[in-house]
């Protein structure tokens, strides 16, 4: 009679319940382990794992053929998670486990040893809401991830030897208790107080964080561009609950989760990287750096030098806020709902339009290099805003710069009034309002109506610009507490459109 117990794998964000057969034919001449069920490499190389494993904590390995079927078979599983439960039914098939009504996950070492696997706070997490009734075992160097996930019952082990003592009933071993999320921060070392001069690009960056809007900075060479871009987070809002256990899935199925602070994440590609590495994809369809930047910043430095196809492919995720990654054997929807924080130079030397610097570059160079930023992606920026150079007196000033405190408060206050307002449509900020919500929630009187017009008519605006103008435009009344839209509140907004054009 075949051994089961049930596991689990990771397709993208997914979790897909896989149940592990065992049969042993002691009457084979032929000593070996064949795993079926389309698994992959690390898979495959797991009968030699299991085997040194259980050698190695006492346990017999028992002789003849050992089939192992990982069901349903036409579904691909990856990495080294099954490790365990494969050692589980082995132990059970010839004897040395009681029947086994667990859920189990986790790579072994040679020694007998339970290794941490990636994902697992995904699992848990899908496993949480999806009603899972199960006790479940995970390794012990998972145990944080074990104890953010609620309404589960969950063991950890760090060896093979005290997992089959625990189901035979020889040792006791408590669960582990819910502890919830780590503590929220911010970067202590980073704050816009440090940021001299700068008045209207740190303002334009207020109005970004109050409706989570996206932003292209203008400037030359040592301007503060980039150092503007890495202060934003700490003006965001700290996240929510859901924001916040969204991002951990991300980062835990890929393995970069920090389980001692939890941030807004910041991503910050080199401009050298590849489409894949940026909007995911690969042969497993791995999330990208848009997915990494899910609920925080992506900032593309140098956004010129980006390759085309790069830069082409951002144009779905920002409007959708999701990607989906297609490949022969797989489809994977991930989540890309980010600030783009983008930055740039006005020409190849850098010094077009600097007042007091020389351009070297002829026209035609100055041109190409702009053509690099399509109109569509253009047209998907809500704000755009120059950075120039400061002067010896501003740097030299002994007057502080307003702290990323006082400009998170009211960016706070700004999101509070949104969420407020859009609590019954399913959104949280300006920046996804989409058409048919912007005519319910944003009125503008005649006057401004006619500005409107007039800024469309003379600038050759899109549909969607006209949107992006009314949704900054909004963000900037609730920064200021106003309940309507006013003519003041537009003609702020077009001009950070129009800088654009």
């Amino acid at each position: 009679m075949p051994a089961k117990l049930s596991s689990a794998t990771l397709v993208g964000l997914n979790v897909f319940p896989v149940e592990v057969e065992v049969d042993i034919d002691r009457r084979s001449v032929i000593h070996d382990v064949d795993i079926v069920g389309l698994g992959d490499t690390a898979v495959k190389e797991s009968k030699k794992r299991i085997k040194s494993a259980l050698k190695n904590s006492g346990f017999d390995f028992p002789h003849g053929r050992i089939i192992v079927n990982l069901a349903p078979a036409d579904l691909k599983k990856e990495g080294t998670s099954l490790d365990l439960p494969i050692a589980m039914g082995v132990l059970q098939a010839c004897g040395h486990l009681k029947k086994f009504d667990f859920l189990c996950i986790g790579e072994l070492s040679l020694d007998g040893r339970i290794r941490k696997v990636k994902g697992v706070l995904t699992m848990l997490l899908q496993l949480s809401m999806g009603g899972f009734s199960k006790p479940i075992i995970v390794p012990k160097e998972n145990e944080v991830e074990a104890k953010m996930v609620k309404n589960l019952k969950i063991y950890c082990f760090d060896h093979v030897k005290q997992v089959v003592e625990f189901i035979n009933g020889m040792i006791v071993h408590e669960p582990v208790e819910f502890e919830g999320l780590p503590p929220f921060s911010y970067d202590e070392d980073l704050d816009f107080s440090d940021v001299k001069g700068q008045t209207l690009a740190k303002r334009a960056l207020e109005i970004a964080a109050a409706g989570a809007h996206n932003v292209l900075m203008k400037g030359s060479p040592g301007a503060g561009k980039t150092m503007l871009a890495k202060r934003i987070c700490t003006i965001l809002p700290p996240l929510s609950e859901e924001e916040a256990l969204e991002t951990l899935m991300v980062y835990s199925a890929v393995g970069q989760i920090d389980f001692e602070k939890l941030k807004r994440p910041f991503r910050a590609p080199h401009h050298t990287a590849s489409s894949v590495a940026i909007i995911g994809g690969g042969n497993d369809a791995r999330p990208g750096e848009i997915s990494l930047a899910h609920n925080g910043v992506l900032f593309l430095d140098e956004l010129p030098e980006f390759r085309r196809d790069v830069i082409e492919a951002l144009r779905q995720p920002l409007e959708e806020g999701s990607v989906t990654v297609a490949r022969a054997k797989v489809t994977v929807t991930y989540p890309a709902r980010f600030m783009l924080i983008a930055a740039m130079n006005p020409c190849p030397c850098g010094n077009y339009g600097d007042p007091k610097t020389v351009c070297n570059c002829s026209p035609y160079d100055i041109i190409r290099y702009n053509k690099k930023i399509s109109g569509p992606i253009l047209d998907r920026i809500d704000i755009l805003v120059h950075v120039g150079r400061i002067d010896p007196e501003e740097y030299f000033s002994k007057d502080s710069s307003e702290s990323s405190v006082k400009i998170r408060e009211r960016v706070c206050r700004a999101r509070e009034i949104q969420k407020r307002r859009y609590k019954d449509v399913k959104i949280s900020t300006n920046s996804q309002l989409n058409s048919k919500l912007i005519k319910k929630f944003i009125k503008v009187d005649e006057k401004t109506e006619q500005l409107l017009k007039l800024t469309v008519s003379k600038y050759n605006l899109s549909a969607r610009s006209i949107d992006k103008i009314l949704k900054v435009a909004r963000t900037i009344a609730d920064l200021e507490n106003s309940q309507n839209v006013e003519y003041k509140h537009v003609a702020e907004s077009i001009q950070y459109k129009l800088n654009q054009e």
